[in-house]
Parts: structure tokens; C-alpha cells; sequence
């Protein structure tokens, strides 16, 4: 699943123009960075960690609004909820069907990957005190697709909020 993960996000920020740099080790629970080069020769990049999380126990419907994602570590949702002075970071999920077969179909003209990943801004997000395995809504209106990386860079580099 995570092989699967990382494909669909390479394959995203290649096509939004922009890096997809997988951790090596654990970087505080973040696992990857994407990075969007500056369009002005002296200017700076715009980027941001992504938490990648993979399941095959959900199946977001596009009539729902939104869909819960459930950590099996509090830490992993605490690191995303806490505010962020500098480098700002993202919760990408992907819901993936259960048989492994499944996952891609392939025709002449292209691959498909079945399901989709989407994405959240959990910063500023109150955890309850009492929960040990929190949850997160992720509207499914959040697809993590190049129209939403490059408006989600845009974002960053303009200093809004991304989760309004």
C-alpha cells in the first residue's frame, strides 16, 4: 500500500511541476516533502511535509461530504494539530480497495489507479484529552490531485490558511 502511495504522489507532483522527496527515516512523524521551485531565478521555493497514511478500511463516497480517518497513534495527530511557524504540513490519505489486484487496471492508452488519496490541514485541530486514537474528517471535496497541489502551494507561498 505504501509503494502504491508513494507512486500516486510522485505521479501528482510530477505533473503539478513540483518534487515529491520521500523521508528515509522518520522525520517526526512526516514522510515526505513536496517542493515547488520558485517561478522568479532568485526566488525562494514553497513546500511542505506530508504525513502519508494508506487503508483499505474505507471507501469515501463523492456523494458523502466528508469521511473519518482514525490514527492508531495519538502522536501522529498531534503533530499535524500543532501550529506551525514555519514549514507546514499535510495528512494525505488513500483509501485503497481491499483486493490487491485491484488497486490498478491497465489499458493501452493508460494506468489507472483505483481510489484516490485526499488531503487535510489539521493545524489548530483540539484533541480530545480522553482519546488515544483519535479521528479526523477529511472532506471529500479534498482531492489530492495537480489542481490541488498547485492551489495549495499557492497558498503557502501567499502565507493563507489552508484549512478554511
Amino acid at each position: 500500500m505504501e509503494q502504491l502511495q508513494e507512486g500516486y504522489m510522485q505521479s501528482i507532483a510530477a505533473t503539478a511541476g513540483c518534487l515529491f522527496i520521500k523521508q528515509e527515516r522518520d522525520m517526526y512523524g512526516m514522510d515526505a516533502m513536496l517542493v515547488r521551485p520558485s517561478s522568479d531565478p532568485l526566488g525562494e521555493e514553497t513546500s511542505f511535509y506530508v504525513q502519508l497514511k494508506s487503508t483499505t478500511q474505507i471507501s469515501p463516497r463523492a456523494s458523502a461530504a466528508s469521511f473519518s480517518y482514525r490514527f492508531e497513534q495519538r502522536s501522529y495527530m498531534e503533530r499535524l494539530a500543532r501550529p506551525r511557524k514555519g514549514i507546514k504540513s499535510l495528512l494525505v490519505v488513500m483509501a485503497i480497495p481491499k483486493g490487491q489486484l485491484d488497486w490498478t487496471s491497465v489499458q493501452h492508452s493508460h494506468l489507472e489507479v483505483r481510489q484516490a488519496c485526499y488531503w487535510a490541514s489539521l493545524e489548530g485541530t483540539e484533541i480530545p484529552e480522553d482519546v488515544e486514537k483519535p479521528s479526523a474528517r477529511i472532506s471529500t471535496a479534498n482531492l489530492f490531485n495537480a489542481e490541488a497541489l498547485s492551489a495549495i502551494m499557492t497558498k503557502i507561498e501567499r502565507g493563507e490558511p489552508l484549512n478554511d
